[in-house]
């Protein structure tokens, strides 16, 4: 969706690392039973002292390091103050006058640079479990002091567009970083948007998870003070949430402003010097991104620059790939996995993680030596990737091998140029789409086992 006057668009994402315990005590991150996986820190009684995970910060770190951030030497931990049922202790412990990485940035696929303000480590609150007959509400504290990444960008994008490729993008470093459990971590963002029409008064959208739904919830948020702005009403700074089924924003508070917090430096918590030789390891462990790997399959492959972006993408079919490609024709293999495979493990809901390599690349190879045709590549690669088949030992047993006797397609093609007589008087009038219907009843014919190029040639032939 198009806006005629300009928006102003900033994101703060908050990642849950996929640690085993919490940001500061030794409770599980994950629990079935509500409040059971809970203790004196994370529920903030009175003199209980918290502990940093210092998996969590190095996690963190990593992150912040592949989003291209600065990582600050002096690591301090702050309170932000506010009285909610979400946090026991009446303070989030965060990070506010220091984070942990600032000035980094990612590049929508335009050019477009998007500025990341800082990276900070933060306790996650309680959750509200609402009660929908019910006049009260629950609190969970299993997720109070889960450990998590805040990711705040420039308000740098200008349309919702724009807001949904940073958080793909952003999506892709997260996975290929390995600090985030897809089955198991949650990742929510707020945005916040505004209107040259408002005097750009900030509005800020609460929790809101998922691409597609940043993108919805912005273009609704954007149309809603435009229309305040044509009804004549004002646009308040506030915080509204996100309803997904009705598609509406809906108002919940004032929005409030950074002094309104209080925060102080945790006295609780010593300050962490993080050193070069520190940083320089964690430096080490930021794994080659999807952009600059792209660029490598396309150097050392050879293969298509759309193919490389695609592998690089989906890290487990860019690993598959890698290592088919040193046993195939690595240029068909980019081919035939970012097309057919992709296609197959899609209908089948199968990672391609999944897929046993000696199968693929017996697949692979068959097509690289024309023994069988790509129609017959085709309905392999579904069964390979649901039954697990050997491609070869199905060819051999089923007779699948590809047709190329020019003798027995010249039988097939007589006997299609006699029963479509109308359609090779359009090709002889200089039709292309109906020589492409009589090479596919040729195909037809043999069962999808006629080499195209043969058909092709004695199909020309016949017809000259």
């Amino acid at each position: 969706m198009s806006f005629t006057s300009p928006v102003v668009i900033g994101l703060e994402i908050h990642v849950q690392l996929n640690t085993r315990t919490k940001l500061f005590c030794g409770c599980r991150t994950s629990a079935d039973a509500p409040n059971s996986a809970t203790c004196p820190i994370c529920l903030g009684h009175p003199g209980a002292k918290p502990v940093l995970n210092r998996i969590a910060l190095e996690k963190a770190a990593v992150l912040a390091l592949a989003l291209g951030c600065t990582i600050n030497a002096t690591v301090q931990f702050s309170r932000k103050t506010y009285f909610y049922p979400d946090m026991s202790k009446n303070y989030q412990i965060t990070q506010f006058e220091l984070p942990l990485g600032a000035d980094g940035a990612l590049v929508l696929d335009s050019g477009k640079r998007v500025g990341i303000k800082r990276a900070h480590i933060e306790e996650d609150p309680a959750a509200l479990v609402h009660q929908s007959e019910a006049s009260y509400t629950l609190v969970d504290y299993n997720r109070s002091g889960v450990p998590l990444v805040e990711i705040v960008t420039e308000p740098a994008m200008d349309d919702p567009e724009e807001a949904r490729e940073f958080i793909k993008k952003l999506m892709h470093v997260i996975s290929y970083c390995k600090v985030f459990d897809e089955n198991e971590g949650i990742i929510k963002a707020d945005a916040n948007v505004s209107i040259k029409e408002t005097g750009y008064t900030r509005v800020e959208i609460k929790n809101i998870t998922g691409a597609k739904e940043i993108e919805r919830a912005l273009e609704a948020e954007v149309a809603r003070q435009h229309r305040c702005v044509k009804d004549g009403e004002t646009v308040v700074q506030e915080t509204r949430g996100w309803d997904a089924a009705a598609g509406i924003t809906k108002a919940q508070r004032l929005k409030e402003s950074e002094d309104d917090y209080g925060y102080i430096i945790d006295p609780d918590l010593p300050t962490i010097i993080m050193s070069d030789a520190m940083v320089a390891t964690l430096r080490q462990l930021v794994p080659e991104l999807g952009a600059d790997k792209a660029k490598r399959f396309v150097d050392q492959y050879g293969i298509d620059d759309v193919d490389a972006q695609v592998m690089a993408k989906e890290i487990e079919l860019g690993q598959l790939f890698e290592r088919v490609a040193q046993r195939v024709e690595p240029v068909l293999a980019a081919r035939w996995m970012r097309r057919e495979l992709r296609r197959a493990l899609a209908a089948a809901n199968v990672s391609a993680a999944d897929v046993d390599d000696a199968n693929l690349v017996e697949l692979l190879l068959l097509l690289q030596h024309k023994t069988i045709t790509d129609r017959i590549g085709q309905r392999l690669t579904d069964r390979l990737v649901v039954e697990g088949i050997s491609p070869a030992a199905v060819v051999k047993s089923e007779g699948l091998g590809a047709v190329s006797d020019e003798g027995a397609i010249k039988a097939v093609v007589v006997a299609v140029i006699k029963d479509n007589g109308a359609v090779v008087e359009d090709f002889k009038k200089g039709s292309d789409k109906a020589f492409n219907f009589l090479v596919g009843q040729c195909m037809k014919q043999l069962k999808g086992k006629g080499s195209p190029q043969v058909i092709t040639k004695i199909l020309k032939e016949a017809l000259a």
